[in-house]
């Protein structure tokens, strides 16, 4: 049977240039060490999807990151404010209370009144929006903007509902945000033009799912803003590598481990060693059907989720890979040489990641709870416990949040790699 060799000098030299690159990469990701996130929006961040998933990368791809996160999304919400109060109050209770370094902002939606493009109602929206940026501005000196293109309005997978389509309109809007960011030196995302590229070629994929990514034309269920999330990483230049390891099997060694270390490599009746990896894949639910669609018409695994293993020298036709004791797939000589994906199998790690997502959504749940049912329905009423109240309940999330950067924490893990045949 024919045998593999590593890669050549050259090879060895172009991986080394591109690990480079990826180092270069991660070291220029938009957030950093002691920063405070504030997701600001209508009901789309209010779903605290395209927010949480957002958090979870951070978390797991950098563990040893100190990054906190508040998500004040309120549904209905417009530039002028809305059910939470006008705008000045909702900017100076749900902003500035919390001292950010990092905002993002997302409006548009409730903006255009879903109707044809009426310059009487962007009027407001851009006089409402420059208001917004230059109060964050003079009251967070320094503050590092993310201004956010508005999501879409699915106009594909079912009719307009008038010529062009609402859309249309929110695309618009959305070239007056990044014309706005430039302007203002702010970042921007494009949280339109690449989820509705996923929708046309999920409509092309599978039909009856791909109406479910928008169900409702205005808010993607996690699935689209997966997608969402993907787009506002990338603004962020996030590093889709997790790792990536590539072992010798006829030299007994490694060739490459890239955020990640390994040791006790072994290469008899097979190959095993253990790993200790620097941060975990992002969780994806693939057994969802919606979400696995919006997985399969985007990039989102390549630009964020890689987690790559190569073996050279294998001479067996199949392999079982096993990690920790349990089997993780088998795969052949030819997919071991080109290089599996850890982060699309259930593993440990995958598990772990799940585990931190989970105290992600928790920690968010009880910051909802304090925030729409004490903080805000009591705040005129003057009793004198509501404060001691709110501090329990901020305790408490402390308490979750420290659970949850625990549980992002590396851990090693045996690998098993036992010919087949």
């Amino acid at each position: 049977m024919k045998r593999f060799n590593p890669p050549t000098r050259v090879a060895l030299i172009l991986g080394l240039l591109a690990f480079s690159a990826a180092c270069r990469a991660a070291d220029e990701f938009a957030l950093k060490n002691g920063d405070r996130v504030v997701f600001y929006g209508d009901s789309i961040t209010d779903q605290r999807l395209y927010t949480t998933f957002t958090e979870t990368y951070v978390v797991t791809r950098f563990p040893t990151m100190d990054v906190s996160f508040v998500h004040s999304g309120w549904g209905g919400d417009r530039v002028t404010g809305g059910g939470g109060g006008p705008i000045d109050v909702r900017l100076d209770r749900d902003v500035f209370a919390y001292k950010p370094t990092v905002v993002t902002i997302m409006l548009g939606m409730n903006d255009a009144s879903y109707r044809p493009f009426d310059q009487g109602i962007f009027d407001v929206y851009s006089k409402g929006y420059r208001h917004m940026v230059e109060s964050i501005k003079s009251h967070l000196p320094g503050v590092r903007l993310t201004l956010i293109q508005p999501s879409p309005f699915d106009d594909v997978t079912r009719p307009p509902t008038f010529p062009e389509g609402y859309n249309a309109v929110l695309v618009k809007y959305g070239e007056f945000v990044k014309d706005l960011a430039q302007k203002e030196g702010a970042g921007v995302a494009d949280l339109n033009t690449p989820v509705v590229a996923s929708l046309k070629k999920a409509a092309e994929l599978d039909k009856t799912h791909a109406d479910k990514l928008i169900a409702d034309r205005v808010h993607p269920g996690p699935g689209g803003q997966l997608l969402m999330a993907e787009a506002l990483l990338k603004a962020w230049r996030a590093p889709a590598v997790v790792t990536a390891v590539e072992i010798d099997l006829g030299g007994a060694k490694v060739i490459r481990s890239d955020n990640t270390k390994i040791e006790d490599l072994k290469t008899k009746d097979g190959v095993s060693w253990t790993q200790v990896d620097s941060a975990l894949p992002m969780p994806i639910d693939l057994k969802d059907p919606v979400v696995a669609l919006a997985v399969k018409a985007s990039d989102v695994i390549a630009a964020l989720n890689q987690e790559t293993l190569k073996v050279y020298g294998v001479t067996a036709g199949k392999y079982e890979l096993k990690i920790d004791g349990q089997k993780a797939g088998e795969f052949s000589m030819d997919a071991l040489l080109e290089g599996i994906n850890l982060a699309e199998l259930d593993t440990p790690m995958t598990r772990q990641a799940r585990d931190v997502h989970h105290l992600t959504i928790r920690h968010n749940d009880v910051h909802f709870q304090r925030w729409r049912m004490l903080q805000t329905p009591f705040e005129k009423d003057g009793l004198p416990s509501l404060a001691k109240a709110l501090e329990g309940i901020d305790s408490l999330e402390r308490d979750l949040i420290e659970k949850q950067r625990a549980a992002a924490a590396p851990k090693p893990h045996k690998y098993e790699l036992i010919p087949k045949s």
